[in-house]
């Protein structure tokens, strides 16, 4: 593509700029991004010059001048409904960049109702896929898993590998390492760097979450280094606080945070940056501003936990405790239950028990049976939920068969009572 892009240079230079755009895409449609960035860019510099700002103007200007410069333009692109259409991949994953959650919706949402009717596999997925990282990042993991389990039913129906990096994100917030660890090896022997990168994004949370602050920062620095688009940023916060724990400098890697953020300007930016400084600068004005900035649910529980862990070191057992049993009882609703885990740590620290969470055995139906589950209790029929997930009846019955031994229960009216 990029020999294409420079060939058609003199002669259409329009079709010349797309061929940049179209490698760029390539690289996250195969989860090859890792390096393809920083190459096409580099050689887009080059390109013809368009009749006015593109998208490929805002991300050579991204990398060559930072995200103060970059962010205006970025955001006017986002906008427009082409770059929706022409390259999905890339416009969720500028929104991500600029952690904006709103625009990142209004784009999976037409993803899915464009796949669903135009019958485009590929655009359901994606939508779907893109959908669940962002339930995922708002707190909502029962609605991520279902999401994951028909983009994965979907990938299966055609013979194809799922879109694994929602399934990622899902893993570390739940803090499961296994298929992390089983995922991480199986990317890096199919070359996808992009995956990879999720991968070590995904460990830093899970080791921030158990207190391994050492791996959390390998694996965070792993994941920054690689600089993909929005994953990089994603990865900031992990790293400053494994830093901050471990005794070493993160000053270098807050003003970074600090400059994306505030080119971002949106809630989610501002509460993550708020906690990141707290962490270095141990102001408790800081750790006020990380719990009231109306960040997503994960992250304003995390906000509650950090600033109960400062508070209860400072020793203000009783203020800690507030804001400690917030973090522990919101994580534990939300299903986060590595840094539940921790938070109820603390609480004990400061004299008080955290309240039990009974296991769910709805938590047992793997992401598949959870979403045919769900149809089948809306009162969707076997053949109406094979069409809608490109399975056959036969195989959304034995899905439900295993849906019914896994919940202990025996028919289709018992599931919608449950």
């Amino acid at each position: 593509m990029l020999s294409a892009a420079h060939r058609l240079a003199a002669i259409d230079p329009r079709w010349s700029r797309d061929c940049f755009l179209d490698a760029l895409e390539m690289g996250l449609v195969v989860g090859r991004a890792n390096g393809v960035m920083d190459t096409v860019l580099a050689e887009a510099r080059s390109a013809p010059p368009a009749d006015e700002p593109d998208v490929l103007d805002a991300l050579v200007l991204l990398t060559g001048s930072g995200h103060q410069a970059a962010a205006p333009l970025l955001r006017r692109v986002l906008t427009e409904r082409a770059l929706w259409t022409r390259r999905p991949a890339l416009a969720t994953m500028i929104a991500g960049e600029l952690w904006d959650l709103d625009a990142h919706a209004e784009i999976t949402r037409w993803l899915r109702t464009t796949g669903r009717n135009t019958g485009s596999p590929w655009l359901l997925r994606l939508g779907l896929a893109q959908e669940a990282v962002a339930a995922t990042h708002r707190g909502e993991l029962a609605t991520a898993a279902t999401l994951v389990g028909e983009e994965e039913a979907i990938a299966d129906a055609f013979s194809d590998a799922p879109t694994a990096y929602a399934r990622v994100h899902l893993l570390a917030w739940r803090g499961e390492l296994g298929p992390l660890d089983s995922a991480l090896s199986d990317a890096g022997a199919r070359g996808k760097g992009q995956l990879v990168a999720n991968i070590h994004w995904a460990k830093s949370v899970l080791y921030n979450a158990r207190g391994d602050y050492p791996a959390a920062l390998a694996e965070a620095r792993a994941a920054v280094d690689a600089g993909d688009l929005y994953l990089a940023g994603m990865a900031l916060p992990e790293q400053i606080e494994a830093a901050v724990r471990c005794g070493e400098d993160a000053a270098d890697a807050l003003a970074e945070l600090c400059a994306r953020s505030s080119a971002s300007g949106t809630a989610w930016a501002r509460g993550v940056t708020a906690c990141a400084r707290a962490l270095v600068s141990g102001a408790e004005d800081d750790y006020v501003e990380a719990v009231e900035a109306g960040s997503p649910a994960p992250y304003r529980a995390r906000a509650h936990l950090l600033y109960g862990e400062w508070l209860r070191r400072a020793g203000r057992r009783k203020d800690a405790r507030t804001q400690l049993r917030t973090a522990h009882e919101s994580f534990a609703d939300m299903g986060v239950l590595g840094f539940a885990q921790r938070a109820a740590d603390e609480l004990k620290a400061t004299g008080e028990v955290a309240r039990s969470r009974s296991a769910d055995a709805f938590e047992t139906l793997t992401a598949q049976e959870a979403h045919i589950a769900r149809l089948v209790s809306t009162g969707a029929t076997s053949k109406e939920v094979a069409a809608r997930l490109f399975l056959s009846p036969r195989t959304v019955d034995a899905h439900l068969r295993n849906v019914f031994r896994k919940l202990g229960i025996h028919s289709r009216r018992d599931l919608r009572q449950r």
